[in-house]
């Protein structure tokens, strides 16, 4: 059963039923809220980055310069990955799927801003996206930071455990991300992106009370472990 292990922010590092981990929007030394330093992350095979902004791909050139992992994001993002002398790399884009050792990952739509942190030029922007995993026989879908969409019904009855943003200003807000679950129908919710700073302070209970009985709301703080 895969074990995921929040950071703070939108950031996870997965374990696998066979000692494979992940890590998800690694954004550990300069989050203000993270249980970790990126030192202290330990190995990690996969790195998935669902965009380019720094709170979801600060860490992730440095930790996969240090483990060797594969970074598995969109093309321009690898590519970009690839002129700061990353060698494994992984493209993906929006729809597509393919299955790695771990577990099949298929690239699902966001609606957000493209830029690649790092990225002088602005010849890598691209767009952001989300991630549907099939991980040890669980359905989990990241939504990565993405305004509400008409295409998350098509996610209905293909999700197990929705991660979604709640902080508003820059993503949906908790009215807009129970919205959401109404469109996914996941059997879990884990709301992130909220409380790293003030701009984007929330009270997840609140999302708890919005959500109701369309779904179990599970509230994870930085270092908590949940296994679906």
């Amino acid at each position: 059963m895969a074990k995921l292990k929040f950071h703070g922010q939108s950031t996870f590092t997965v374990e696998m039923d066979d000692g494979t981990r992940l890590a998800i929007d690694p954004f550990f030394d300069d989050n203000p809220v993270s249980d970790v330093k990126r030192a202290e992350v330990g190995a990690v095979d996969y790195i998935l980055c669902t965009h380019g902004h720094f709170d979801h791909f600060a860490d992730a050139i440095p930790l996969a310069r240090e483990t060797g992992a594969t970074l598995i994001s969109t093309f321009e993002i690898v590519s970009f990955a690839e002129t700061q002398g990353i060698g494994n790399g992984h493209p993906l884009h929006i729809g597509g799927g393919y299955s790695f050792p771990f577990g099949r990952v298929k690239m699902t739509a966001a609606l957000h801003g493209g830029q690649v942190h790092g990225d002088t030029t602005g010849q890598f922007t691209t767009v952001p996206g989300g991630f549907l995993m099939h991980l040890d026989g669980k359905r989990i879908y990241h939504a990565g930071d993405t305004a509400l969409l008409l295409d998350m019904q098509l996610l209905r009855g293909k999700v197990d455990v929705a991660i979604l943003p709640i902080g508003d200003n820059f993503t949906m807000g908790p009215e807009d991300a129970a919205e959401a679950v109404g469109f996914i129908e996941p059997e879990i919710v884990i709301p992130v992106h909220y409380n790293t700073w003030p701009l984007i302070a929330q009270d997840p209970e609140h999302f708890r009370d919005l959500v109701g009985d369309r779904a179990e709301v599970r509230v994870m703080e930085p270092g908590d472990v949940f296994a679906p």
